[in-house]
């Protein structure tokens, strides 16, 4: 049976069925590493002899990227919290000293390279539970040296903090008083530029008011000297037409009086050049000279109105440019006499605070003694 056993196959009974649940990856895996080192980038392919360049343009793997900076995120922490775990340091010594080592417990004990050491044994009860640890408690060694201060040994509180008070509360009320006398002025000061600032705005309205005035006068002025203008203007070519009106019927007369005598002495027949020159040549001439005539009259009459124009303008820039001296100069008398008087109202009151010093500092004397 054994050998009949042994000359058969092995065979598994059971039908093959797929695994649920018998892989669970590793967290701690590196996904990234793979096992072909042909895809591998560590592997470096071609002459190992050349350098290797890269192109400025391969950009790294972002993954990559971002598990360098899940690590640098991870070691600052733990650098971080171990920095808050430790126990701070002690400062660096100034220039020209040194840190040594102080014991600083309740208990003085006795420094040495090597403690003293003892073996101690004892035997407890198997069954006996163990008590609890008790706190360790360094012994004492050395010998303690104790003093003994009285109330008035060292110094007396009243008597010694009495300088200190009366230079704090001396101080303070000086203090005080500066700032009670730093805060009036500067409300005497306020009051003062809020007067002159009205004085100055009363004044400029005055001078506006002025300027307007005299710009009115000005205009019409100019109204008045325009029209003048015009009216003589209209006076002379009124005369100039009535002149020509009386030239023309006298002349007209003349020469009807003249042509019927022609006519009556000539028997009808006249002269052609004669008539020429009545008829062609003397009214160009008149003409002409009634045009020359004019425009002498306009030319002497626009530099007559220039001269006075000229004339007028620098009567008014004369007057304007005095006014405006004057004025400047009465400012400035002003302004001069306005700072010898905030000059002196100062001074006296440094004098009025110096005084008030001097008696409160004569009141002190007189309270300390």
């Amino acid at each position: 049976m054994a050998t009949a056993d042994q000359s058969r196959s092995y065979t598994f009974a059971n039908e093959p069925r797929a695994v649920s649940g018998g892989y669970r990856p590793d967290p701690y895996e590196d996904k990234s590493f793979n096992a072909n080192i042909m895809w591998d980038r560590r592997v470096v392919r071609g002459n190992t002899y050349a350098s290797q360049l890269l192109p400025s343009s391969i950009q790294q793997d972002p993954v990559e990227l971002q598990k360098q900076a899940e690590k640098k995120k991870v070691s600052e922490f733990a650098r971080r919290h171990q920095e808050r775990l430790a126990k701070p340091s002690t400062p660096e010594p100034v220039e020209g000293r040194k840190h040594m080592d102080i014991q600083t417990d309740v208990f003085l004990e006795e420094i040495s390279d090597r403690p003293v050491e003892a073996d101690v044994g004892s035997q407890t009860d198997a069954f006996m539970d163990r008590p609890p640890s008790p706190m360790f408690v360094p012994m004492k060694t050395g010998v303690d040296v104790e003093t003994q201060i009285e109330d008035a040994d060292l110094f007396d509180f009243d008597f010694e903090v009495e300088p200190i008070l009366e230079v704090l509360v001396g101080k303070t009320l000086e203090q005080s008083l500066m700032e009670v006398l730093e805060e009036e002025e500067l409300a005497n000061m306020r009051a003062h530029e809020d007067q002159f600032d009205q004085i100055r705005a009363a004044e400029l309205a005055e001078a506006q008011r002025m300027e307007a005035a005299e710009r009115r006068r000005f205009e019409e002025k100019e109204n008045r000297l325009k029209q003048e203008r015009e009216r003589l203007e209209r006076e002379r070519e009124v005369s100039e037409k009535v002149a020509a009106r009386s030239f023309a019927r006298r002349y007209v007369g003349d020469v009807m009086s003249t042509v019927f005598d022609g006519l009556a002495d000539t028997g009808f027949f006249y002269d052609p050049m004669v008539r020429e020159i009545e008829e062609e040549f003397m009214p160009w001439m008149m003409d002409g000279m009634r045009e020359h005539v004019s425009r002498m009259h306009t030319a002497m009459g626009l530099v007559q109105e220039i001269v006075d124009g000229s004339m007028s303008l620098r009567a008014a820039r004369t007057e304007a440019t005095d006014k405006a001296y004057a004025a400047i100069i009465a400012e400035r008398q002003r302004i001069a006499a306005e700072k010898a008087a905030e000059e002196a109202r100062l001074l006296a009151e440094a004098a009025e605070a110096a005084r008030l010093a001097e008696e409160a500092a004569q009141e002190e004397e007189e309270e300390e003694a």
